[in-house]
């Protein structure tokens, strides 16, 4: 207790002590507020919606759709997930997806597949403490829509997969795989099933898919008028977005650019087919039945743009997490019932963020050093010191 008396007596005596409380109080907040809260406004607030021819339909305009695509959030679990790893991921992620909903007011969200990292371990107690953090990270109002494809990370690869865990997460983000809106027709394939070996569920997922694509050519005009069609409630007459969470094949991301690509070490490494992307026979299904103007993906964390048989081009959509890269980032898109156009918004570098903490915590030392008016001294005991360094 004397101890304590003491040394308040001593703080007391030194005026400039409260000083540089004060100071250091200052200094850490604002960095805090900064490096946490308003950088997202700063990087974001750069980001603009492309762009889109809107021919005039009957007098009118054609309404433009503006969509998000985002990917492999990969909200970490309770087996792998350390508590520090998931408040600083989670805490970027939230800041990020709440910064773009206000500044930028999409009216759709889509997210490609991954949202949870150990959905296909998950008790049950741990999936609904997951699906909790989830809607409290990607809450939005009820005039934004968010569409969630299902991911190898939420029920399984194919070999782990099972009707209890698809179900599980068709109970929370709906079982919808054809949604339509403004003239704009998108399909959500679950492309972990889409394995190809008559297995149950990839059965009734390519039956679904089949009747998406009877669905879709009802809507086309040279076959509104046959049988096939009568009594059938029409579709937008729009050729569909494809979405999923495996990319369509390809051999490698040997020829994708750009610096959210994959790193150059990686490019060449070939994909394993049903694995890395969709086997060949799968991906031509898809493009068969459903053939689309436009392809969005996820899985691979990085950026890759891809021209497919028939000139459908192919978007993969990078990770949404610092966990999966130091510039995360997201798809912007305006889309029209005929054309679309899409642009990329970056969110702020983790490595950024980092050097920006190291150089606050520089000022700080320099702050305490000169208050305590022995900044000069250790300059000259670095300086001293280097002098012995050369001389040995």
């Amino acid at each position: 207790m004397a101890l304590v008396k003491w040394g308040l007596r001593r703080w007391n005596s030194h005026p400039l002590s409260r000083v540089l409380l004060l100071k250091l109080i200052v200094v850490v907040i604002s960095v805090l507020l900064f490096c946490e809260y308003f950088i997202y406004y700063l990087v974001i607030f750069r980001c603009r919606w492309p762009e889109v021819k809107t021919q005039a339909h009957g007098g009118r305009q054609k309404p433009v759709l503006k969509a998000m695509f985002l990917a492999d959030t990969h909200l970490l679990g309770e087996i792998r997930g350390h508590w520090l790893d998931k408040l600083r991921r989670e805490w970027q992620m939230e800041r990020a997806f709440q910064t773009a909903l206000r500044l930028l007011q999409p009216e759709v969200i889509f997210i490609l597949g991954d949202i949870f990292d150990e959905g296909k371990w998950s008790t049950a107690q741990a999936w609904a403490d997951d699906v909790q953090r989830f809607q409290k990270m990607f809450r939005h109002g009820s005039h934004v829509q968010l569409k969630v494809v299902i991911g190898n990370h939420d029920i399984g690869f194919h070999y782990q997969m099972s009707k209890y865990r698809i179900k599980r997460f068709e109970k929370v983000f709906s079982s919808e795989r054809l949604f339509s809106w403004k003239g704009v027709n998108f399909v959500m394939v679950n492309s972990v099933a889409m394995e190809g070996d008559g297995c149950s569920i990839c059965s009734e997922a390519e039956a679904e898919l089949r009747e998406i694509s009877r669905k879709l050519n009802c809507s086309r005009e040279q076959v509104q008028a046959s049988g096939q069609c009568e009594g059938e409630q029409r579709l937008p007459f729009s050729a569909p977005v494809l979405l999923q969470h495996y990319p369509l094949y390809r051999a490698s991301d040997a020829n994708c650019s750009g610096e959210d690509a994959a790193p150059p070490e990686e490019r060449n490494v070939p994909f394993k087919e049903k694995y890395d992307v969709l086997s060949r026979e799968a991906s031509q299904k898809l493009l068969w039945w459903l053939q689309p103007r436009l392809v969005l993906s996820g899985h691979t964390h990085s950026a890759c743009e891809v021209l497919h048989p028939g000139g459908v081009p192919e978007v993969s959509v990078p990770s949404f997490s610092w966990r999966n890269r130091n510039n995360p980032s997201f798809i912007m898109g305006s889309l029209t019932s005929k054309d679309y156009a899409l642009s990329k918004c970056y969110l702020p570098n983790e490595d950024r963020v980092l050097a920006a903490y190291g150089a606050a915590a520089g000022c700080l030392v320099v702050l305490v050093l000169a208050h305590l008016e022995r900044l000069p001294s250790s300059f000259l005991l670095g300086w001293k010191l280097c002098r012995m360094h050369t001389r040995r």
